[in-house]
């Protein structure tokens, strides 16, 4: 019975965010940064773990639990060009509404020039977009919990300004006796109520994920398999520039080659593994598909799509790092220093 309810709780997600957008279209992007290191160790979109993280709880809100009351985390992350992005998060519980979270995140561009149409220079301008955003979560009996997120979305680019508000809705099923927990999360449903250019308001980025994890009982191992863009059957890129060929034999036409099933499917998939090798030390491993083949160099691929990180837990805080590879000519490292107030007063 409870699977059927879970069950159904997907299917109406699916119905209702049918209309889910891939990047590079919509407003207010920093929603889709992960904003942790241990889910940047992890290629991004961490979802699916109950412990006592509270950025789980921040990314997933049905993951929020009493675990994470009192815990507060700080992550920050350094990206080229000395862009800088993070979040603060703080949990807490309530007797009524289960587990809330509270949390604000940033990303700061670093100082850059303004000029006039001259090109010449006129000062300088910092911009900065922010998120302000509560979360709430609560188990409805021992094996579903729901949650969801309200967030407030401001940026600020120069002279130029936009607000506007989002939701996340998230449902979790979790039998704890075989650890195993599949997950479905509907992101970033909202409005931008103040563009940069009132006659040209854009749509924020809604995705759906569905995750599901499973920790081995007799080895150090919980793999996780995450789909995302699931309302997009193809999230696959096609090059605008690229014409049919003769074929120098024959002299026919070929076509561009497209996506088949396999590729736009295997484009879905994000693998995660996570190594317990003891109570205080994991080790992270991560592999996003889509992102190799959009970001990838042609020649040179390497590690493009990979992620590596390592989370260290002492007697009272715990530190995260992530590292993520989008190709030769960029990467991404974060780090995560989380504690629980309440063990400063023992």
């Amino acid at each position: 019975m409870q699977m059927k309810i879970f069950l159904l709780f997907i299917t109406l997600t699916f119905g209702l965010f049918s209309f889910g957008q891939t990047g590079g279209t919509n407003a207010f992007g920093l929603l889709d940064l992960s904003y942790s290191a241990r889910s940047v160790g992890l290629a991004g979109d961490f979802i699916s773990v109950i412990d006592n993280d509270i950025n789980m709880g921040i990314a997933n809100p049905s993951l929020l639990n009493d675990e994470m009351q009192k815990d507060i985390s700080f992550s920050t992350s350094f990206l080229s060009g000395r862009i800088n992005y993070g979040t603060l998060a703080y949990g807490f519980g309530t007797k009524k509404l289960g587990t809330v979270a509270g949390y604000i995140k940033y990303v700061s561009y670093g100082k850059m020039t303004r000029r006039n149409e001259a090109g010449i220079a006129e000062g300088t301008f910092s911009p900065i977009e922010m998120i302000i955003g509560g979360s709430v979560g609560k188990r409805i009996n021992k094996r579903l919990s729901i949650g969801a997120n309200l967030n407030i979305l401001y940026s600020q680019l120069e002279n130029y300004s936009s607000v506007g508000a989002s939701v996340d809705f998230a449902g979790t099923f979790y039998n704890e006796d075989k650890d195993f927990l599949v997950t479905v999360l509907a992101k970033n449903i909202g409005y931008q109520f103040k563009a940069y250019n009132q006659k040209n308001r854009a749509l924020l980025p809604v995705e759906v994920q569905m995750a599901s994890s499973y920790k081995l009982k007799h080895a150090p191992f919980r793999f996780t398999l995450l789909a995302h863009h699931l309302t997009n059957w193809d999230i696959t890129y096609s090059n605008p520039n690229d014409k049919p060929t003769k074929d120098p034999l024959t002299g026919e036409l070929v076509p561009v080659e497209t996506a088949g099933f396999f590729e736009k499917f295997a484009q879905h998939l994000t693998y995660q593994l996570e190594v317990l090798v003891s109570k205080n030390i994991d080790l992270r491993l991560g592999f996003d598909y889509h992102r190799r083949k959009e970001l990838a160099l042609t020649e040179r691929p390497g590690l493009a799509g990979f992620a590596f990180g390592l989370g260290l837990e002492f007697n009272k805080f715990s530190l995260d790092y992530g590292f993520t590879i989008y190709s030769r000519a960029g990467f991404n490292n974060m780090i995560t220093l989380s504690t629980d107030l309440g063990k400063w007063k023992k």
